[in-house]
C-alpha cells in the first residue's frame, strides 16, 4: 500500500504520549524531539542537497502541522557536510557534524548523508553513539556489509539505514542494461577516487566483464583538477563503444562538458552521482544530452500516486523535486513512524529505542513499504535508468522533465 496524505495525517496524529526523559530524547517540558539532517549544502552538490533537504523538511512540516508525532513537535538540526575547500562534500566536516549530533542527546535520529564518502566518515561515530541515520541517496555497500561491521558499526547494531538500494545492485544492473538494451561490447571505466565513485565503478566493471564486455581500461578523474583533456583524448584513441563513470557532481560536471568536446557521439553513462540537477544546470546542454544514468530506487515521480505529493512539494518550495527528494521524504516518514511507535509503547523516546523501531518497522511510503534486513539494507533492489533528453518546454534544471525515464535496469548476474 502507498501512503496517502490522509494516511500520513492518521499515522502522525496525536496519540497517547509515552514516558519521556529530559536530555535523553523527547523532552517532558517542551514536548519536542530533534532530527538531525546532514547534507553537502556547500559546493558542487548543493543544488541537489537542497532538493533532498526540502523533501525531508516537507514530511516533518506536515507532521508538525498535523499535531506532531504522538503529541511531540519535531525540531530539526541541519548541518552542512560540504566545504569550500573540498568544493563538495568533505568527509572531515561530515565527521565533525556526526560528533555534534551524537553529543546532543535531544537528537534521536538523522537523515543523511547524501554521499558515501561522508557516510564512511560518520557511520562509526553514529554507531558508538547509538544514533541511527537514514540516507536517501548514499549507495556504497560497504557501509552495511557485515564484513565491514567492525569498521562502520563497531558498537554492533546497524545504524546506517537507507531508502535506496546499494551499488552492489546499481553498478551491476546498469552493466546488464548496457549489455542487454544498448548492446555495448566495449567500455572504458572511470571513477572520481571517492568512496562512492570507486565502489560503483568496481561493481559496474566486474559485471560488465562477466557480461562479455571488453573493458579497455580504468582510470580516475580528479575532482579538484580542471582539465581532463589528455585522459579523454587517450580514451578516444582506444575507441570504446561506451564510457562509464562512477562520480559525484564535482568531477562529473567537468567530465560531461569535456567529453562532449572530445568525443561527442560516444555512448556515455554513470550512476546517481550524475543524475543530479547540477549536471543539467552546470554542465548544460548540449553537453549532457544523451547521457545515461541511474538512481538506486524506483522512479515514482511519474506515477499517479506521487502527484499529490509532487503538488505539495512544488507549492512549498517553488521548484520540481528530484527522485532523491522523494526518497528523503520517505526517510523522514520512516523516522517519524519509529518515533510514533516508541511513544505509543510507553517507552522513553530516545535514540536507542528509535533505532530499534527503525530496524523492525514496516512503513508505507510513497515508494511502497519500506523494511530492513539485519544489516540495515532496504528490501527493495530496484535500479531505475534515465537518459538526458532536452525538453525546451521546461527549465534546464527540471530533473523530472530533462531526465527521461527509460525503465528498470535488469537484475541478475547473467
Amino acid at each position: 500500500m502507498h501512503l496517502t496524505r490522509r494516511a500520513l495525517t492518521t499515522m502522525l496524529g496525536t496519540a497517547v504520549a509515552g514516558t519521556f526523559i529530559p536530555g535523553g530524547g523527547a523532552h517532558a517540558e517542551d514536548r519536542t524531539v530533534t532530527i538531525g539532517i546532514t547534507l553537502p549544502l556547500t559546493g558542487s552538490g548543493a543544488e541537489d542537497a537542497v532538493n533532498i533537504l526540502h523533501g525531508a523538511m516537507l514530511a516533518i512540516e506536515e507532521a508538525n502541522a498535523s499535531g506532531g508525532v504522538a503529541g511531540l513537535q519535531v525540531q530539526v538540526q541541519t548541518l552542512d557536510n560540504g566545504t569550500a575547500t573540498a568544493g563538495q562534500y568533505d568527509p572531515a566536516q561530515a565527521a565533525v557534524n556526526a560528533r555534534k549530533l551524537v553529543s546532543d542527546k535531544s537528537v534521536v535520529a538523522v537523515i543523511g548523508p547524501m554521499n558515501s564518502g561522508s557516510g564512511k566518515a560518520q557511520s562509526a561515530i553514529y554507531s558508538q553513539g547509538n544514533l541511527a541515520t537514514i540516507t536517501p541517496s548514499s549507495t556504497n555497500p560497504d557501509l552495511s556489509d557485515p564484513k565491514f561491521a567492525g569498521v562502520y558499526r563497531p558498537a554492533g547494531l546497524p545504524v546506517y539505514f537507507r531508502t535506496v538500494t546499494t551499488d552492489a545492485y546499481q553498478g551491476p544492473n546498469m552493466a546488464n542494461y548496457m549489455a542487454d538494451e544498448l548492446k555495448v561490447k566495449s567500455v572504458f571505466v572511470l571513477d572520481d577516487s571517492g568512496a562512492y565513485g570507486v565502489g560503483l565503478a568496481d561493481a559496474f566493471q566486474a559485471r560488465a566483464a562477466k557480461r562479455g564486455m571488453t573493458v579497455l581500461g580504468r582510470d580516475r578523474v580528479d575532482p579538484l583538477a580542471s582539465d581532463y583533456t589528455a585522459l579523454l583524448t587517450r580514451i578516444k584513441g582506444l575507441n570504446p563503444q561506451a564510457l562509464y563513470c562512477g562520480s559525484s557532481a564535482l568531477a562529473g560536471i567537468k567530465l560531461v562538458k569535456q567529453s562532449y568536446d572530445i568525443m561527442p557521439h560516444m555512448l556515455k553513462a554513470g550512476g546517481d552521482g550524475l543524475h543530479q540537477v547540477s549536471i543539467l544546470s552546470a554542465a548544460g546542454f548540449p553537453a549532457c544530452e544523451g547521457w545515461y544514468c541511474t538512481i538506486a530506487a524506483p522512479h515514482i515521480l511519474d506515477d499517479k500516486v506521487a502527484q499529490p505529493w509532487l503538488d505539495r512539494y512544488v507549492k512549498r518550495w517553488g521548484n520540481q523535486p528530484s527522485d532523491y527528494a522523494l526518497t528523503a521524504y520517505d526517510a523522514a516518514l520512516v523516522i517519524l513512524a519509529a518515533i510514533k511507535t516508541v511513544a505509543e509503547s510507553g517507552k522513553p523516546v530516545n535514540r536507542v529505542a528509535v533505532r530499534d523501531a527503525i530496524q523492525s518497522g514496516h512503513v508505507n511510503t510513497l515508494q511502497g513499504e519500506i523494511s530492513y534486513d539485519g544489516n540495515g539494507d532496504i528490501a527493495s533492489r530496484v535500479v531505475s535508468v534515465f537518459q538526458v533528453k532536452y525538453d525546451p518546454k521546461y527549465p534546464v534544471n527540471d530533473a523530472i522533465h530533462q531526465f527521461k525515464y527509460v525503465g528498470v535496469a535488469p537484475a541478475g548476474d547473467s
